[in-house]
C-alpha cells in the first residue's frame, strides 16, 4: 500500500470525478483507476462505485476514508519535519493566489523569494479567492494568498496583509460620470452594474452596502476576472466597483455618498497542517511587503 494510491482515492472523492482527479494529479484517467483498483485489491474491499457518471464511496469506503486522510496527513507531516531539519530552505511550496494579487501584489515578493530560496520548487496556482480558501480548508493548499472573506472561518489562520481600497467607477461618457457633485447611492441603483461574480468575497462587500440602504442592484454582467470587468466598464457598458490600484485613463472615479469601501487581502493557512520551511520563509517575506505586523509564526 503506497501513498499515491491513497491520494488517488481521496482526490476522486473530493472531486467526485475520475477525470477531474486525473487532471489535479497530472495523471491519466486509467492510471487513477489502476491505483484505486490496486488499493481495493490490497484491502480486499470495494471502496468506490460508479452509477453512470456519478462516483460515490461504498459503505466500507466511507468507514475507511477518515483513517486514510489521517495517514496521508501523518505522512506529509513526517516529510515536512524531515525537510525542516535541513540547513537550507528547500523542498516544495504549494500556494494558491487570486489573479488580482498575482498581478498587482505578488511579483516583487516572488522575485525576492526566488533570489533568497532558489532551491525551493514553487508550485503557484492562480485560483479564485473563494476556491483557494476552500482548498486551504481541505488541506489541498499549504498557503492561500487571497481576498479574505467578510466573515473569516475561525478554524483557519487568517492574516491581513494589505487593505485594498475599492472605488466606484464608470466610463467618462457614462451618464453617471456627467452628474455634477456627489452621487447618491440610489443614483447607482437606477443604472446597470458590472460586478464580480455572485458569491465572491468582493461581490459580498458591494451587495452589503446596497442591502444596508434597502436598495436592489441591477446587475447586467458578471465575471471572475477584474481586468475583464475594467475593460467592460471602459466600453461604457455600466458602472462598477474596482480596486483603486486598477484605475485607468479610461475610467472616472464616481464620488458616491457611502463609507469608504475596501477589502482585505491576506494569507491563509490551516493550523492543523505542519508548514514547511519554505512556507515559513514565504510568510516572513510577505509580512515584510505587507501593511500589517508580521503574522504569528506557527509552531
Amino acid at each position: 500500500m503506497d501513498s499515491s494510491s491513497l491520494q488517488a482515492l481521496v482526490t476522486v472523492v473530493d472531486s467526485l470525478s475520475f477525470s477531474e482527479a486525473a487532471r489535479r494529479l497530472h495523471l491519466t484517467q486509467p492510471a487513477i483507476s489502476k491505483r484505486i483498483a490496486n488499493l481495493e485489491s490490497q484491502l480486499n474491499v470495494r471502496l468506490l462505485e460508479r452509477l453512470g457518471r456519478r462516483v460515490r464511496l461504498t459503505e466500507a469506503g466511507r468507514s475507511l476514508l477518515p483513517q486514510i486522510r489521517r495517514i496521508l496527513d501523518d505522512m506529509e507531516a513526517l516529510r515536512r519535519h524531515a525537510v525542516s531539519q535541513l540547513p537550507e530552505v528547500s523542498g516544495s511550496l504549494l500556494m494558491g493566489t487570486s489573479h488580482h494579487i498575482g498581478l498587482y501584489r505578488l511579483p516583487p515578493v516572488l522575485r525576492e523569494y526566488r533570489q533568497r530560496h532558489a532551491q525551493v520548487h514553487l508550485d503557484l496556482r492562480f485560483i479564485d479567492s473563494e476556491d483557494a480558501y476552500a482548498a486551504v480548508r481541505r488541506g489541498d493548499l499549504e498557503l492561500g494568498l487571497l481576498t479574505l472573506p467578510p466573515n473569516p472561518d475561525p478554524r483557519l489562520h487568517n492574516h491581513l496583509l494589505w487593505r485594498d481600497d475599492l472605488i466606484f467607477v464608470a466610463a467618462h461618457g457614462h451618464a453617471l460620470a456627467q452628474v455634477p457633485g456627489r452621487l447618491h447611492i440610489t443614483d447607482l441603483a437606477n443604472w446597470p452594474a458590472l460586478l464580480p461574480a455572485p458569491l465572491t468575497f468582493t461581490r459580498q462587500i458591494v451587495e452589503g452596502v446596497f442591502r444596508a440602504r434597502q436598495l436592489r442592484l441591477q446587475v447586467d454582467m458578471t465575471t471572475h476576472h477584474l481586468d475583464t470587468l475594467r475593460m467592460m466598464v471602459e466600453l461604457g457598458l455600466g458602472w462598477s466597483v474596482l480596486p483603486a490600484t486598477m484605475l485607468s485613463a479610461g475610467l472616472r472615479v464616481l464620488d458616491v455618498d457611502t463609507p469608504a469601501l475596501y477589502r482585505q487581502l491576506g494569507i491563509v493557512y490551516h493550523p492543523e497542517r505542519s508548514l514547511s520551511r519554505a512556507a515559513h520563509a514565504m510568510l516572513e517575506l510577505l509580512a515584510a511587503y505587507g501593511d500589517t505586523p508580521t503574522p504569528e509564526r506557527p509552531g
